[in-house]
């Protein structure tokens, strides 16, 4: 059942993770809706251009995939297109921290090799060492503690294995401009019309928030991370993070 509390957000500090919770359980019945509305289709392009990128680890049917804060599993999805149909292929973790995300994403999973788990981005359950690729879409942001979440990625990933972070930015410039408009007046005005208007007020508040790509490659690099780079997608509005754990996958 989709919840209808109202989320206790404000959008001028790091929210802790329960109030998170709440809000994606809130506007869960519109999510998908509202993100193909707010960019314009763009994020699907996104979503299969990452799983493109990935998929010389996707295709090795051992290998141990985590799609981390997976919503309603959109990017889950985009990914399990390079995975292999075989007996032997390791089935693919799909982990959010929101209930009613994973129950709505549960109809694209259906006949797929996919394994939903609800936990906590900063608490996996998960063994050390165990997992060949993590891939995040669009939800690495909202962790209260970036820090916190890149230490745990490394944790759980194998030496040799790789991070893949999806998410948005805020670029510079004219485009930056048009983009701050759009984002900080026009989207939860149509969030407001369509779904929750805390909820797509926060979403810009955390774009906001967000390290841009000099500090986030910082921190990916402090965390333990080796070869940190940033794709830029569509102008600069979203881009690709992604870095190797040191070490030789097996």
């Amino acid at each position: 059942m989709i919840s209808t509390r109202s989320p206790k957000i404000s959008t001028g500090a790091i929210q802790p993770a329960e109030d998170v919770r709440q809000m994606f359980d809130a506007i869960a019945g519109r999510y998908d809706l509202l993100n193909h509305i707010l960019s314009a289709g763009i994020d699907r392009l996104w979503w299969r251009r990452t799983a493109r990128t990935l998929r010389h680890l996707l295709n090795r049917p051992g290998a141990v995939i985590l799609d981390l804060c997976c919503g309603t599993g959109d990017m889950t999805v985009a990914l399990l297109k390079y995975r292999p149909s075989t007996p032997s292929t390791a089935p693919l973790l799909a982990v959010d921290f929101s209930h009613n995300m994973l129950m709505l994403g549960d109809h694209k999973f259906i006949h797929s090799n996919v394994i939903r788990i609800e936990a906590d981005a900063l608490h996996l359950p998960l063994p050390d060492s165990s997992t060949d690729l993590i891939s995040s879409a669009f939800g690495f942001r909202n962790l209260s503690d970036y820090e916190a979440g890149l230490a745990e990625l490394f944790r759980v990933l194998r030496p040799g294995g790789e991070i893949a972070i999806l998410d948005c930015n805020k670029p510079s410039g004219l485009i930056g401009a048009v983009y701050n408009v759009y984002m900080n007046q026009l989207m939860p005005r149509i969030g407001a019309m369509l779904s929750n208007r805390a909820a797509y007020a926060y979403l810009p508040a955390s774009v906001e928030r967000f390290p841009r790509p000099p500090r986030m490659l910082e921190l990916i690099h402090n965390a333990g991370f080796r070869d940190g780079s940033w794709t830029s997608y569509t102008f600069g509005v979203a881009g690709l993070y992604r870095a190797t754990k040191p070490g030789s996958i097996s």
